[in-house]
């Protein structure tokens, strides 16, 4: 693969002296930064606002994940009907106004959590349309040999928002509190929606076949990741990393603000803090890709991260918070360079037709399981505690690269794109 032998440098370079691509990546990181700000001040804005308990906060963060198990499946098929770049720009004014009415309705002092919970499960449908067209619509602005430098442009982004954007939004709630610091959220996301309306790409409108039905669209794709011997076990294994995610982004917040007693500014640290890895493992994914093989890359990455989990539950007050930084940078160094190196692959293997219900059915499989963990978080928070929710959340990240090891994976250095063995009936790549 193309991607695999280019040099760093050179990749950077012609990635980067595409306009369109550029365009892309500027609305990524405006969005990203936006939306980091809002980790942070949604679940203080309920917590210390609202005076949320547990479960409470456990249900905010089931709701801005259920969409992925509402409309997961047919967005796919919906968005290989249609242009991608009009559903991305939709996706961003949505979620703009959404986020926008928190701040007002604080100000009159009219907020509740219902409201928390309806802005939660909109901007949800909005992204699971965004983060689905947004997959299917790179391979349009890039060749498939740069896909691997393109998505590992992507994920940096995303990671010098996770360093940006949660101490800008812990400094933001101390400053001006939670409801008002989501402002930036809103900005953000129209600040995406006028950068991707710049692209000027001519993107066909697809051509339904006459006399298919949506149901019979949704089951093709189910079927084409279902079938692939590599796909559905990477979806495995994602969906388990996910589920335990989860219970972490659901009970994260009460551990620090009601067991570490730690201010809004210091969250903000500390989450950015944990992001470095992140950002780390965007710029290292390629080469680490180039060094042990793309293949072995995505099962090697949670086996040797995961561990790090425990350092979660472990953490304490003070100096001891520094363990549950530490633990957060590494899982997010792992999580990143496995990221780019799957993303990469089913962007490579699928048939262009196939893009938006392949990457749909994958999200509803691995994003699915989010609403599932963050209820199952709350829940154990609320009845033994935020940290043996910890506890049971580094359990199971040990879990997930056990499918990835006992999968035809742990024996291949690449990943194959055009000899990959498929049942009958399924669609060539």
């Amino acid at each position: 693969m193309n991607e695999i032998t280019e040099t760093p440098s050179s990749a950077r370079s012609r990635l980067l002296g595409h306009r369109d691509f550029r365009l892309l990546l500027s609305g990524a990181a405006a969005a990203q930064t936006g939306s980091q700000v809002t980790l942070v001040a949604l679940p203080l804005a309920a917590v210390v606002v609202l005076d949320a308990d547990p479960f409470q906060v456990g249900l905010l963060t089931a709701a801005e994940t259920a969409a992925f198990l509402l409309v997961g499946l047919p967005a796919g098929a919906w968005l290989d009907r249609m242009r991608k770049l009009p559903v991305l720009i939709r996706a961003d004014v949505v979620r703009c106004l959404a986020v926008g009415s928190i701040p007002p309705a604080a100000a009159l002092g009219v907020l509740t959590m219902a409201q928390l919970y309806l802005v939660a499960l909109v901007t949800g449908v909005a992204t699971v349309f965004f983060d689905v067209a947004h997959q299917s619509f790179l391979p349009s602005v890039l060749p498939r040999e740069h896909l691997v430098g393109g998505n590992g442009a992507l994920e940096t982004v995303r990671s010098s928002a996770q360093i940006a954007g949660p101490g800008l939004g812990g400094g933001l709630v101390q400053l001006l509190g939670a409801p008002l610091a989501i402002v930036a959220d809103a900005c953000g996301y129209l600040a995406s929606a006028l950068l991707l309306a710049r692209i000027r790409i001519e993107e066909p409108r697809p051509e339904p076949e006459p006399g298919r039905s949506l149901r019979a669209e949704v089951g093709e794709g189910v079927r084409f990741v279902l079938r692939h011997p590599l796909l559905r076990v990477i979806a495995a294994a994602t969906a388990v990393s996910n589920l335990f995610a989860a219970v972490l982004m659901a009970v994260q917040t009460v551990f620090w603000v009601r067991v570490l007693d730690l201010p809004p500014g210091a969250i903000g640290v500390l989450l950015s803090a944990s992001a470095v890895g992140g950002l780390a493992g965007a710029l290292c994914a390629g080469w680490l890709a180039r060094a042990v093989g793309q293949a072995r890359l995505i099962w090697l990455a949670p086996l040797v991260t995961g561990p790090f989990t425990v350092l979660w539950p472990l953490s304490g007050g003070g100096v001891g918070v520094l363990l549950f930084g530490v633990g957060s940078a590494v899982v997010l160094f792992g999580a990143v360079a496995y990221n780019v190196a799957q993303v990469s692959f089913r962007q490579t293997v699928c048939p262009p037709e196939l893009l938006g219900r392949m990457n749909a059915t994958m999200r509803f499989l691995v994003w699915g399981t989010l609403p599932l963990g963050a209820l199952a978080g709350g829940v154990v928070a609320d009845a033994a505690g935020p940290r043996t929710a910890l506890w049971l959340c580094a359990a199971g990240f040990l879990v997930v690269p056990v499918p990835l090891l006992l999968s035809p994976l742990r024996r291949l250095r690449e990943l194959p794109v055009e000899d990959v063995p498929r049942a009958a009936g399924s669609p060539a790549p």
